[in-house]
């Protein structure tokens, strides 16, 4: 997860500096991380039957290995093409089977109903990846540059795969008939809310230095902002982990997405570069950890043989939420300058999310 969500998010560091020595167009960059978000999206069905077919230790092994290596492409590259292509292909396959569904289908079939814990433990490494890899990044780009930045960390991605291969014991594959998987229809809610959470994290996390440098920030100190929001998300993410042996996930949800309005209004209505700490604070709290709740909600009570399949659909909806957000951002953006407009659509949307996953009290018949 450190490896995977590390790499992932923490290329929206690298659009203002990639844009300046690569000569790429920010919108270019803006639109790539839509594409790959996208393919993440359109490939989690297929990632779905290889994790009951191949086994989920597999597959992650292999989307580690394209995530990582699609650093090292990066640095190699010389047009726009190559970039966006090189960004989409390998860092959105790579991401897919290496990301949530790959690691739920991991811990489900090991943990069971009992999965919740276990899944905000292993988000905490989600965090980890958010909080170190953007501060190295910002830490490499004066000494050794862009280019060289993507080679180290991509490297360094297939080193951690190496090990992880050695260390991971690979389970038994399950045999079943492919595509065969369970119906989420009576959690239709918790989907639709699911995809609204995606819609407005990713624009939030990906698209945050680069607003925080058109606020007057160094992209050193927008990589750190990156880096304070994930260090707010860990914490969370840890305590999660305790709180979940008291209290429901659906009760948990409600209170992060309270916080996410917490963290949107100022992002909104607030000028001024400063307030962006405790946007990224507020909203680290409110961002990842919203996963492994969701996740223990969706996968509650499913046969743990065809969980890949059963749990891709919810994928799906979060990739492709994601992926439309960020070109509804894009366009935003060309059409104002500024993120601010999106960030308010995002205030919409959390409060949606909060009314999907809330429950609708019955009404007792009056007696005269």
């Amino acid at each position: 997860m450190t490896v995977s969500f590390g790499l992932n998010f923490t290329m929206g560091v690298f659009f203002a500096p990639t844009a300046a020595a690569y000569g790429v167009s920010a919108t270019a960059l803006a639109v790539a991380a839509a594409l790959s978000t996208a393919v993440t999206g359109l490939a989690q069905q297929s990632i779905g039957r290889l994790l009951d077919l191949l086994g989920p230790e597999r597959v992650l092994l292999g989307g580690l290995t394209l995530i990582s290596s699609s650093y090292v492409v990066l640095a190699a590259v010389t047009q726009t093409w190559q970039f966006v292509a090189a960004y989409m292909v390998l860092g959105g396959l790579g991401f897919a089977a290496s990301s949530t569904l790959t690691v739920t289908t991991l811990l489900g079939r090991a943990h069971g109903a009992q999965v919740g814990p276990a899944m905000a433990r292993a988000a905490i490494g989600i965090n980890l990846g958010q909080l170190i890899t953007p501060w190295a990044a910002t830490a490499l780009f004066d000494p050794i540059g862009v280019r060289a930045t993507f080679a180290l960390l991509g490297a360094i991605g297939l080193a951690a795969t190496a090990v992880l291969w050695l260390l991971l014991p690979v389970g038994q594959r399950v045999s079943i008939g492919a595509g065969v998987g369970e119906s989420l229809a009576d959690r239709w809610k918790v989907l639709v809310s699911f995809g609204f959470h995606a819609a407005t994290m990713y624009v939030v996390v990906l698209m945050l230095p680069k607003h925080a440098v058109e606020q007057g920030w160094s992209v050193a100190g927008a990589g750190r902002l990156v880096a304070t929001a994930a260090l707010a998300a860990g914490l969370t993410s840890a305590a999660m982990v305790r709180l979940l042996r008291h209290y429901p996930p659906e009760s948990l949800l409600r209170v992060l997405y309270s916080v996410r309005l917490a963290a949107l209004l100022p992002a909104v209505f607030v000028p001024g570069p400063r307030v962006l700490v405790v946007v990224a604070v507020l909203f680290g709290i409110a961002s990842f950890p919203v996963i492994p709740l969701t996740m223990a909600i969706l996968s509650r009570g499913l046969d743990p043989a065809r969980m890949g399949s059963t749990l891709a659909p919810a994928w799906v909806i979060h990739q492709l939420a994601a992926a439309s957000g960020l070109g509804v951002a894009t366009v935003v953006h060309a059409l104002t300058d500024s993120y601010r407009g999106y960030f308010a659509l995002g205030l919409v949307f959390t409060v949606v999310a909060v009314g999907l996953i809330t429950p609708v009290g019955r009404r007792e018949p009056v007696t005269v």
